[in-house]
């Protein structure tokens, strides 16, 4: 449930619209549900502005669906992260029309709400093509929050020149999201050059030194750039969720009710 949502609900009890049981009803999921295998946080949105995610992994397909649907249930934005092609297929059948796979992301989305425009802006850049798929999760992440997100692809070190004609570009965000596995060094680069917040995501691709991402892990976390902070391996989610709470805090104040 999202702040304006809680606060339609108390205005109409006040006003008289709804009943004391109709509100109760409304509200007794929070601030969350007991399924027995999961404790679904529908509250989460109150608290931190941001829905809970379902991380797909290690659930089961009769699990998800039933976590789907309380949460819409309880009006919420659905987000399932590392959705396999083979689990979505299995759950297909089940989910509402409006539910959209994105195969690259391995992300499903599920809208309550008609789309916005997206407010700010967030860069989104790969090293390779390779790293896109964990690039495009946090892509659908903060767009799905409410940001706007613009993408720059394959602009990794060993072509600099290709990093170097977007410089203009990145610097317009208000926070650039530096997704890249190898060696790991674009964060490094894109945050020598621009003044706003990087958050640096390494990705598991590369050859056997890489170690599976750690390679580029390490490189983040010791960056001599400053204003680069790095996520885990392969979390483009936390990494679209940090950007959309950075991005936020460029957005005016709404002014105060009487």
């Amino acid at each position: 449930m999202k702040p304006d949502e809680l606060k339609k609900v108390l205005t109409d009890l006040f006003q008289k619209k709804l009943t004391p049981a109709q509100g109760l009803e409304i509200l007794k999921t929070l601030p969350y549900e007991n399924l027995g295998f999961a404790r679904l946080d529908h509250h989460r949105h109150l608290r931190s502005g941001q829905p809970e995610a379902i991380f797909c992994e290690g659930k089961s397909p009769d699990q998800l669906i039933i976590i789907i649907r309380k949460m819409i249930a309880a009006k919420n934005d659905i987000l399932a992260t590392k959705l396999s092609p083979e689990v979505f297929k299995k759950i297909k059948p089940k989910l509402p029309k409006k539910a959209q796979y994105h195969p690259t992301s391995r992300t499903l989305v599920i809208r309550q709400k008609k789309k916005s425009k997206g407010v700010g802006l967030i860069v989104v850049v790969t090293a390779g093509t390779s790293d896109i798929p964990v690039a495009e999760e946090a892509v659908v992440t903060a767009e799905l929050f409410g940001s706007r997100v613009e993408t720059i692809y394959d602009i990794g070190v060993a072509g600099i020149h290709r990093l170097l004609d977007n410089t203009d570009r990145l610097r317009k965000a208000r926070v650039v999201v530096a997704v890249a596995g190898m060696d790991g060094a674009l964060a490094s680069v894109v945050g020598g050059l621009i003044e706003n917040p990087v958050i640096a995501v390494p990705t598991s691709v590369g050859y056997g030194a890489s170690f599976n991402g750690v390679a580029a892990l390490l490189t983040m976390l010791n960056t001599c750039a400053q204003g680069v902070a790095t996520v885990n391996i392969d979390n483009g989610f936390g990494a679209g969720s940090m950007a959309h709470k950075i991005n936020l805090l460029g957005e005016p104040d709404e002014p105060a009710d009487d």
